[in-house]
């Protein structure tokens, strides 16, 4: 199904092969089109730090609820807006929900060492009962009442690396009103305050949205009207539906996009109902990797990816190179990996603990920019480009044939840079679906709306949220110039977004430009080339 997305130029391409990679600072943030989801984290949440990251690439911030506190959070948050004022770099908010999570703390934070064969209580979690080698206490009183005999239990601090020494495999051997008595099948150490528990294929009956979820949305995502949500454990469409009528509530997080997380089989099973009612999908490999067979999880990555690019919603791949977590170069597995999630159709790399608690937070950020835009040079657009148009089919809406049209002529006319006027980023979003080859300069126009009761400005979110989609650069225009007028404003808002892109050192003199605008009841295309 996507074996033509890759395009190969002989004997050209393997000439470039030995060619080494020139890094320009200035133009770090638009060397490759697809996005980097950058996790904050203890070793990555200084100021100086986020400064480097964000020259590095990463255009999202992702905070992660299952650990640490919303006064801590708030701090790394803060910093970001410091760094972001200082690099003049956009970056936009990810808050990652906790949702059915399996864990086990470690209160006294000694390690644990379990030894394959010898047997380990997972017993209910109550007072005076603390983590050791013979006994875990897991936050679910319903643990045992879903477990069965011959069961697979994996059990780490970060799933998973697939590190021996860091994880273990355990089998379930008996289990008995509130206790599940397991024996390891290898050898490992616990380290840290908190271990995560994957039942492979258990249906625990845990909500998605916890109760934890919804305070952590109410106080510290509302306070600081995060862009996206990553729905994490999303089992069903209704999951998402019941979170997006709890951001309907609270009125700051009414814009708030929400991303499934697909990790478990029920998430596979019903994604396609996923999809349709959700923003865009977060494929976490991590713990689909041990629901599903090894041999098959290439093939979900592909078929996923796919109807996310169809269907024009991003789609984020995470797990792709743990072993920077703590050294400065990835195996040659992993830089494959990052390759073809950016031929597979990935819009945004989600890195977790590589810059969480990894030791190259910057390095890893820089390496993944620099395998994405080399995947990128050899991403085959015209293959892509009449899939989705034959997927989309006739007659097709107005808006849809003029950004495939806008797509279409730049590549014809070897435009270095698409410039599309939006409002509500539809357009922009429409654009990226058909995949383009050069950046997509997304101008837009801020708008200033009242119910009577309450003022609602737009503008803000709609740029953020552009910065997780494939391609798509986005900057404020002044709320002053509708997108809509056909004076001669819009040449001056025109004139401010050439500026920028030549600031930005993706136009130059003699460059030709795309650019779509809506222009009265009318939607235009025009190629303009620069004196």
């Amino acid at each position: 199904m996507q074996a033509t997305r890759l395009l190969l130029e002989e004997p050209v391409r393997l000439s470039t092969i030995l060619t080494k990679t020139v890094e320009d600072p200035a133009t770090a943030h638009v060397q490759a089109l697809t996005k980097i989801i950058g996790t904050l984290g203890p070793e990555s949440r200084d100021v100086e730090t986020i400064e480097n990251l964000l020259r590095a690439g990463m255009t999202v911030a992702r905070f992660d609820f299952s650990w640490g506190t919303e006064e801590y959070h708030q701090e790394t948050l803060e910093n970001l807006k410091k760094a972001i004022r200082k690099t003049k770099r956009l970056c936009a908010v990810m808050l990652d929900t906790i949702g059915a999570e399996l864990q086990i703390r470690n209160r006294s934070e000694k390690p644990i060492a379990l030894r394959a064969g010898e047997k380990v209580v997972l017993t209910t979690e109550r007072p005076g009962v603390e983590a050791t080698a013979e006994v875990l206490p897991i936050n679910s009183a319903n643990f045992s009442k879903t477990m069965n005999v011959g069961d697979t239990i994996f059990l780490g601090q970060y799933l998973f690396t697939g590190s021996e020494t860091t994880s273990v495999w355990l089998t379930v051997d008996k289990v008995a009103d509130d206790e599940v008595v397991c024996i390891p099948k290898n050898s490992a150490t616990l380290t840290g305050a908190l271990f995560t528990v994957h039942a492979a294929k258990a249906q625990m009956a845990i909500p998605t949205l916890t109760e934890r979820d919804l305070q952590i949305l109410g106080t510290w995502g509302r306070r600081n009207a995060v862009d996206f949500i990553s729905l994490s454990y999303t089992r069903s469409a209704d999951d998402v539906r019941e979170c997006k009528a709890q951001l309907e509530k609270m009125g700051e997080l009414r814009q708030t996009q929400v991303f499934a997380k697909i990790e478990t089989v029920q998430g596979l099973l019903n994604f396609d109902e996923i999809l349709k009612v959700s923003d865009g999908i977060v494929l976490s490999r991590g713990n689909l990797g041990i629901d599903i067979p090894p041999e098959k999880v290439f093939l979900f990555q592909k078929m996923a990816l796919y109807k996310c690019n169809m269907a024009g919603k991003p789609a984020v791949v995470t797990r792709v190179v743990d072993t920077m977590t703590e050294t400065p170069r990835p195996t040659r597995a992993e830089a494959t990996d990052v390759a073809n999630a950016v031929l597979d159709g990935a819009d945004a790399i989600m890195l977790g603990a590589e810059t969480l608690r990894g030791r190259y937070p910057v390095i890893t950020v820089k390496t993944v920019r620099r395998i994405a835009g080399e995947a990128e040079r050899v991403f085959n657009q015209e293959e892509h480009f009449k899939k989705a148009v034959k997927y989309v089919g006739d007659p097709m809406t107005q808006l849809e044939a003029i950004a495939s049209s806008a797509v279409r002529s730049a590549m014809k006319v070897g435009a270095c840079v698409i410039i599309v006027f939006s409002s509500s980023g539809r357009a922009a979003r429409l654009i990226a679906k058909y995949r383009p080859s050069m950046p997509v300069l997304v101008v837009v126009i801020p708008k200033l709306s009242t119910s009577n009761l309450r003022w609602t400005f737009t503008g803000a979110f709609q740029a953020r949220q552009c910065l997780i989609m494939r391609g798509l650069f986005p900057m404020l225009a002044d709320p002053r110039h509708p997108a809509e007028n056909v004076s001669s404003t819009n040449e001056s808002i025109l004139k401010v977004a050439l500026d920028y892109g030549k600031a930005a050192h993706i136009i130059k003199t003699r460059d030709r430009v795309v650019v779509c605008q809506k222009l009265g009841d009318s939607c235009v295309v025009k190629i303009i080339e620069l004196d």
